[in-house]
Order: structure tokens, then sequence, then C-alpha cells
């Protein structure tokens, strides 16, 4: 008899633990890091292109947000420069109060025949900045039909040109701050929405909708627990100035949008978020918050994500400490984080044929995050990182479905090389706090 319930026992525990097991399937780590960006004037405000490849080599970053048109020779001999010492690319924009659209096309033509173009954006932050299109003015608190109007345009211009047509047009940023209902909280306005006004029924607006979902903001101000991966919730229960408040029911006004398990699947960029160095928020808070950043967004649905910004604004006042480097090009903790964790996963090629690895996290927390990226050599790497960022730390085990010949674990705080590697095992234990850890598998 004791045999028997011991033999059920045994029975058990393994079923359970079979049931725990969840079947992942990986995704590309070069997709991974095709979604590191930055913000970056380049070559202009104080900066220079030689530096500006210094700093892109160094963090591995892979595409440059920038405000500007790029439609003379010059800009252009720079972009391909830059793009050919670093294979950076770059999302042209019409900026924060450009209205010329035939300018955009011809700057974007010329980088998209040299390789190097990303994506097409539309006005930036028209909240802030406001523009005049066709002789009227838009945004800011007046109505914003002739910013709808604008991106209207843009994107139709775009997808007329046979050189521009299969490129990514991003909408504007902060549509949430649509004064009038002119549809910006769509890619796609539905005909049969009436309450949008009846000339921007049927528009299409672009092909990916944009976000500045800064993780610190009035509304959720450092240091909280998830400060990340809140801020890159696609649901209602996110926090700051998030995707739903722009495209799900707009936080100025109150239009509706997508419904909210559809924003779980839309096309998503980020074109600006980051924090300044203030306060609760030291340095090494700063380069731990950028990591978890770019592993928060990518982990839920954010294709792209650019944060603010590479350098220091020179030509600014204030504090401009946002910036991986100083106005002085000198590079702090977070360059060098961001470096090892580009370093650790680097990957030229994207993967032919996902795979699944099967794992279970036991004592996981609600701060507790994974991602299963897999390289284009077959090799998995599982980061699992925390967003304890109010202190404290707490023990986890990742337990794998089979005994591995080796893992290898690195800290991307600590370097680029293993801080351990482990032999045969099923099972590994984990301290998690407020960075990550990866876990690199062999297959």
């Amino acid at each position: 008899m004791k045999q028997v319930i011991w033999y059920l026992a045994i029975l058990l525990l393994t079923s359970e633990n079979i049931h725990a097991q969840k079947k992942v399937q990986a995704q590309s780590a070069y997709d991974f890091l095709n979604s590191i960006g930055v913000n970056s004037a380049i070559f202009r405000r104080g900066e220079t292109t030689e530096k500006t490849i210094q700093c892109i080599n160094y963090l591995g970053v892979r595409w440059i947000r920038t405000d500007d048109d790029m439609d003379t020779n010059k800009k252009f001999q720079e972009i391909k420069k830059l793009h050919q010492q670093t294979g950076v690319k770059i999302s042209t924009s019409l900026g924060s109060s450009g209205n010329n659209i035939q300018s955009l096309i011809n700057g974007s033509r010329r980088i998209a025949l040299s390789g190097a173009l990303l994506a097409i954006e539309g006005n930036n932050e028209p909240n802030n900045w406001g523009i005049i299109y066709n002789g009227e003015e838009g945004g800011k608190n007046k109505s914003w039909i002739p910013v709808a109007r604008l991106q209207r345009d843009l994107y139709k211009a775009v997808k007329a040109d046979s050189i521009l047509k299969n490129y990514s047009v991003w909408t504007i940023s902060e549509s949430g701050a649509e004064t009038d209902n002119v549809g910006l909280q769509y890619l796609y306005v539905p005909k049969e929405d009436s309450d949008v006004i009846d000339e921007f029924r049927g528009t299409t607006f672009g092909d990916a909708v944009n976000c500045h979902n800064y993780f610190t903001h009035p509304s959720w101000q450092p240091l909280q627990d998830n400060q990340t991966w809140l801020a890159a919730s696609p649901t209602k229960n996110a926090k700051g100035d998030h995707l739903y408040g722009n495209y799900g029911k707009t936080w100025l006004k109150g239009y509706n949008g997508y419904k909210e398990e559809e924003l779980k699947y839309i096309k998503r960029v980020t074109t600006e978020t980051g924090v300044t160095i203030d306060g609760v928020v030291t340095e090494e808070m700063q380069a731990r918050l950028y990591l978890s950043c770019y592993l928060a967004q990518f982990a839920q649905g954010w294709s792209h994500t650019a944060i603010y910004i590479m350098r220091d604004r020179s030509d600014e006042s204030g504090n401009q400490s946002f910036g991986f480097y100083d106005k002085e090009y000198r590079p702090r903790q977070a360059a060098h984080y961001l470096h090892n964790m580009t370093t650790i996963l680097k990957d030229n090629n994207r993967l032919k044929r996902a795979d699944f690895l099967s794992y279970y996290i036991s004592g996981e927390s609600a701060t507790t995050h994974d991602l299963l990226l897999q390289k284009s050599d077959g090799t998995f790497m599982l980061i699992i990182w925390g967003e304890m960022y109010t202190g404290g730390e707490t023990e986890i085990e990742v337990k794998l479905s089979k005994k591995h010949q080796i893992i290898n674990i690195y800290d991307p705080t600590q370097g680029i090389y293993p801080t351990n590697s482990v032999k045969n095992v099923q099972s590994i234990v984990l301290t998690i706090s407020n960075h990550p850890y990866i876990l690199e598998i062999k297959k």
C-alpha cells in the first residue's frame, strides 16, 4: 500500500511539473536587436557624424529616429556614410511643425535607394508644436483637421511612390490630444464610425501607430515596481501616456478608437521614451531602466523602440540628462549596459524557423518577466528580468523540460562574458531584482 501511495505521489508531482511547463515559441534575436533605436540629430545640434558612428557602433543600436526630411545632397551623403559604417537604419519625419510632403518624399527616396531607410513618420507631437497646412493652422488647442489632412496626404504620397510604397508609414505621435474627432486614433478609420468627422471616414493614416509612452510621466512617477512594463502595456491598465490613451480611448476628449483586444495585435512603434537622471533616478538606475524598457516593449509587441536620446542636447537648457552620452560624448552607465546586452545577443541574420522551448519559472512574481529569443544558429537566449524598483529581491528557479549539457549565464550589468556556466542541469536558481539575466542554452 505504501508503495502505491509513493508511486501516486511521484506521478502527481510529475504531472504537475508537466502541466506547469509552458511551451514557448522563441522570437528572433535579430528582430529584437533591430527593435533597439535611439533619437539623434546625427550631424546637427552639436552632433557630428563621426561621433555618431562611434556611439552607434558601441551601443549596438540598429536604428535612429530623426526629425529631419534629409532632402539635400549634403545631408544624404552624411546618412549614407553613417549607414555604410554602422549598418544603422533611419526613420525620416515631417518633424515638429513640418508640412512639406514632397521634401520628405525626396529625402526618403534617396535614403531608401541607399538601403538605409526604415520608415517614414508623420508629425511630432502636434499637441505641443502645431502645424500650418495649406494655409490653415492646426494642432495644439485648435482644430486637428489640418493635422489629419497632412497625415492622410503623406500616406497617399508614400504609397503612390514607386520606391517608397513598400515602406512603413508611422502615424503622428500624441493622437490622444485630438481636439476634434478627426480619426487619428485609427490606422484606417472605419466608415461606420459616425463619431468621426465625415471627411475622414475610410481614411488610412498609417501602417503602424506611434506613441511617446515615456515610462515616467506626471501620472506615473518613478520609482514604481514594473515602471517600464506597465508603460509598455497595450491594455487600459497601462500607466503614463500609453497606447490605450492614444488609440483606444483618447486621453483628452475620450474619443473611441480600437478595442482593448484589438490593441494587443496592432502594429506599433515607440519613437520616444526615456528618463532624466534626477533624484531617485541615478545614473545606475537609469541604465537599468533602459535595459528593462527595450525588453518590456519588445515582449509586449512593440516592433521598434527609440529612447530619447543618444547624446544630451547641447543647444537646450535645463536637465538634458536623458542621453546614453552626455553632451561631451562621455558614455554613461546606460551606454555600457546596452553595449553589454547587444554584444551578448549579437546576431546578424534573421531566424529562419523559430523553435519551441519548454520551461517553467517557479517563484516568479508580478515583477518577474521573461523573453525567449533564438539566434540564427539555433541557440536559445532566455532573458529573465525583474522590475522591483521599490526595492527587494526574489529567488526564482528556472525549470527546463530536460537536462542541457551547458548553460551560460550572463548579467549585462557585469559585462559581456558569462558570470557562471553550469553543466548537465535541468534547473537554475536566480536572485531577481531590477536587471536582466540572459541564459544561453545551446540546442
